[in-house]
Formats: structure tokens, sequence, C-alpha cells
């Protein structure tokens, strides 16, 4: 599936934003849940029936070749591995994205075969591929009431998801668009260390 999308340059949170595919859903600091705490998630889906994304700041520290030997001799081997979500997490996804800055867009390719892949690399070099096992769901209504509770929050997508892993990207996104929410990310897990 292919997925045009808008960068908002200068959105900011909004704890109570309804989220739309292509937003980034980001852990409000005190979300706990060992699948969720700290990550950051690109909204693929958003509709009455339910929601998916993948998470875009957990790196396995993997490629595609070292995850699956058949590809190790191809030119898909170096492609990263992410851990996208508990949900199927024996299942692959392969996506594709681009920024075009001057554009103001991120146009996202979701679910894709290596066929489509290999295309993509070839007629775009401008094109990051990455590889997510398992992703992130909700049914219907459920993302919606999190976001009301407070455990999300919301953002318009920013390139760094593409360059920053792990805890980083979403330290960065509470900083830059709330002060609050920012002061809260830096608190350490034990509270004896303040």
């Amino acid at each position: 599936m292919r997925y045009p999308m808008r960068m908002d340059r200068h959105s900011e949170f909004t704890e109570a934003a309804l989220p739309f595919a292509g937003s980034l859903l980001v852990a409000h600091p005190s979300l706990l849940d060992p699948n969720f705490k700290r990550s950051v998630i690109l909204l693929t889906a958003h509709s009455d029936e339910g929601s998916l994304g993948i998470v875009v700041n957990r790196p396995l520290g993997q490629t595609l070749g070292e995850f699956d030997l058949k590809l190790s001799g191809s030119d898909l081997a170096a492609v990263p591995l992410y851990q996208g979500g508990p949900v199927s997490d024996d299942k692959l996804i392969l996506v594709a994205w681009k920024w075009t800055p001057e554009e103001g867009s991120f146009k996202l390719y979701f679910g894709i075969d290596e066929e489509k892949a290999r295309l993509l690399q070839a007629e775009d070099s401008g094109f990051q591929l990455r590889g997510f096992i398992g992703h992130s769901g909700w049914t219907e209504g459920q993302l919606d009431a999190e976001i009301e509770e407070g455990a999300w929050v919301t953002s318009a997508l920013m390139p760094e998801i593409e360059s920053l892993g792990g805890d980083a990207v979403w330290r960065l996104m509470l900083h830059r668009d709330s002060p609050q929410m920012g002061l809260l990310a830096d608190e350490p897990d034990d509270p004896s260390l303040n």
C-alpha cells in the first residue's frame, strides 16, 4: 500500500488530538506497558474499525540478511530491522519511505514484498527501506480511548525518525513540542536517582 503524507513542520503535541494515518503516536512518559514504554509509533491506518502502526524507534541491531539467510547475499541484506510491535511478532513487514522536504511530503509504502522493495530501491535511491518484526494494533475505538486517557500524545511526522533510534527520538519529540513533557521524559526510572 502507498500512503503519500504531508509533513506539518509547525504542529505541536496535543494530548487530546485525534490520530490519523500518517501521524506519530508518542508514548506518554507515564505509559509503563513494556510493549510501548518510550515508543514512537508511525500510524499507518486509523478508521472506525481500528488502527495499525509500527514502532519506529526500536532497532534490533540486526539486518534482513542476518534475519533471513536466504537474503544474506541479496541487495536487501543490509536493510535494518526494528521491533514493530507485539502483534504478529513472527511476521516481517517491509516498509519503504521517502522524505521530500522541499515539497513537505512523506511517501510511505507499507507491507511491500521483496520485489517491490528492490524496484523502489532501483528507481529512486531516496527511499529508505526498513524491516519490522510485528506491528501494533488497536481494535475499534481502543486507540481513541487510550489517547483520551493520556497514554499517547500525537505529533506530525518528523525526519528524525529516520536517523535517531531508541529513547533519543522519543525524548527529542517530547522536548521539541512540549517542555512539560520533556521534563517528564528526563525523569530517571528510579526516583531515588533524582
